[in-house]
């Protein structure tokens, strides 16, 4: 545990230097810009997409290399299947729960009735980009699609639980030729210092896409967007904190630890998520942090990837709201069991939905076609504001998958809580954990002649 505390004496670095302030005012920036110049503020978009796209490159091969090395580095292989079964398991439970709340609290709270919308008079231009994309698929094309065409074009299009699929198959099949032993193991050890070393690089300029991204969404929505269908907003963001702080609340404090030192410990992950509102921004440094909470690698490279398409509970809470607010602002009565229809599907849909942006909206789409009687025309109500939303859903699902990892790696006995308790409580990374980009480049080619010669014909 001597390597979790901090050197005696160690130099604080500036406060100016810590990307938590960085972003922060990287924010603050972008909201002042995107007000006082929305033109201007406009023309901000291209830094926040640059940013995304940046992550998303790496996103495919870190989980790849994670996945690989936590299966192909254990012992026991039956761990896997439990450690994955236990994850879905948990997935299920929570994010039902998360539907049911977010279907009482607008119940109970009703932000659409008395609006009396005729669905025919809305401008429906806007949403046809979502409703097409959004086309229910059934049970069994939603299990295809998890099998890629090509190992490549998984990659290719970064479709994670294509690659996760092919990262599971390979981690097991490389246990069977020596697992950690192997030199091919040995290499993707080195590879993934490589990656994360690019992550860390392309972190440091996180402020600048936090800062593009909000000054686009001030600059072309406008502050005062915010406060059309403010209702609806307040329900949805108070609806989140209150499964944030008491159904997460009360998991974290059954499992020893607590929410709030949680939230603490990855609240820079948390200003980037909310500058950029895709939670899949943090996914490669997220699974760095929870190795270091004390969650075996194994794990982390299993719950989190599956979490941001099963475990979306921001985005569940969202989908619900979202789908009894267009029935009640456009007077379409919803019977109790066409509500429990609408949970049961979203039950399926939810679980497609990735953690990017624009995602939630063409879940709702494809369950208000599914399910219909709710308008889907009454997606142009909540178009303009969907993209301030979309902070909220990001957010919960970030802290949703982290609570996650720790819950079914406790349960899975492959939690170091000393070590997680050591983390939340500030302790910092171990020194030299994080290589520089040219050292993680220069172990991997030594590694590289190795792993080719151990892979050829015949080699053994």
């Amino acid at each position: 545990m001597s390597s979790l505390s901090p050197s005696v004496g160690a130099a604080r670095q500036p406060f100016y230097k810590s990307l938590y302030v960085q972003v922060l005012a990287a924010i603050a920036i972008g909201i002042a810009l995107g007000h006082f110049y929305p033109a201007l503020g406009e023309q901000m978009k291209p830094l926040g997409d640059g940013f995304i796209k940046l992550i998303k490159m790496i996103i495919a091969p870190i989980i790849f290399c994670t996945v690989v090395l936590g299966i192909a580095g254990m012992e026991n292989m039956k761990k896997v299947g439990k450690t994955g079964g236990l994850a879905l398991l948990y997935f299920e439970v929570v994010s039902t729960v998360a539907l049911v709340i977010g279907l009482v609290v607008v119940n109970l709270m009703q932000p659409g009735t008395g609006m009396h919308v005729d669905p025919a008079n809305l401008d429906t231009k806007g949403i046809a980009a979502y409703v097409e994309p959004g086309k229910m698929k059934g049970t069994v094309d939603f299990l295809l699609a998890i099998i890629p065409s090509s190992v490549v074009d998984a990659f290719a299009k970064g479709d994670i639980l294509q690659v996760l699929l092919f990262s599971v198959m390979f981690g097991f099949a490389l246990q069977k030729f020596g697992g950690k032993h192997n030199m091919v193991f040995t290499f993707i050890d080195k590879l993934s210092h490589v990656l994360f070393a690019i992550v860390g690089a392309i972190m440091k300029v996180a402020p600048i896409g936090a800062f593009g991204a909000m000054a686009f969404t001030i600059g072309k929505y406008g502050v005062g967007t915010l406060m059309q269908l403010a209702q609806l907003m307040a329900s949805f963001y108070g609806t989140c904190l209150l499964f944030i702080f008491v159904v997460l609340g009360l998991i974290a404090k059954v499992h020893g630890f607590s929410i709030v030192k949680f939230i603490k410990f990855i609240k820079e992950e948390l200003l980037i998520v909310l500058g950029t509102s895709s939670s899949e921004s943090v996914l490669p440094r997220m699974m760095r942090k929870l190795e270091h909470a004390g969650a075996e690698k194994s794990v982390v490279g299993l719950v989190i990837p599956t979490g941001y398409s099963f475990n979306l509970d921001g985005t569940s809470i969202y989908l619900t709201m979202a789908a009894v607010f267009i029935a009640q602002a456009t007077d379409t009565p919803m019977s109790l069991t066409q509500q429990l229809t609408l949970l049961a599907v979203l039950l399926l849909t939810s679980k497609g939905a990735a953690g990017v942006t624009g995602s939630g909206f063409i879940v709702l789409a494809a369950t208000l076609s599914a399910v219909g009687g709710v308008p889907v025309a009454g997606l142009a109500l909540i178009l303009g504001i969907d993209r301030f939303m979309s902070e909220a859903r990001a957010l919960t699902n970030l802290i949703g998958n982290g609570v996650a990892t720790l819950v079914v790696a406790k349960w899975c006995g492959q939690l170091d809580s000393q070590q997680m308790q050591a983390a939340l409580d500030g302790a910092p990374m171990p020194e030299g954990s994080e290589p520089s980009l040219e050292q993680a480049l220069a172990a991997a080619g030594q590694a590289l002649p190795a792993a080719v010669h151990e892979a050829a014909p015949g080699a053994r």
